[in-house]
């Protein structure tokens, strides 16, 4: 019952990640211009691997 609930919440966070990935994607083409970058990248891929980690169990 844990791993299924700690499953759910690992999609449920990737799946909040994508949509800020997505909303500030505007803002991050503008902080690249200036130099900076926005770590949403690297967020989504380790939600992704945790999750994926997560279901093999």
């Amino acid at each position: 019952m844990k791993a299924r609930l700690y499953r759910t919440l690992l999609f449920a966070a990737y799946q909040a990640v994508l949509l800020l990935g997505i909303v500030t994607f505007p803002l991050a083409l503008v902080a690249e211009r200036a130099g900076l970058s926005l770590p949403v990248g690297r967020l989504v891929e380790r939600l992704g691997e945790a999750h994926e980690r997560a279901s093999e169990d």
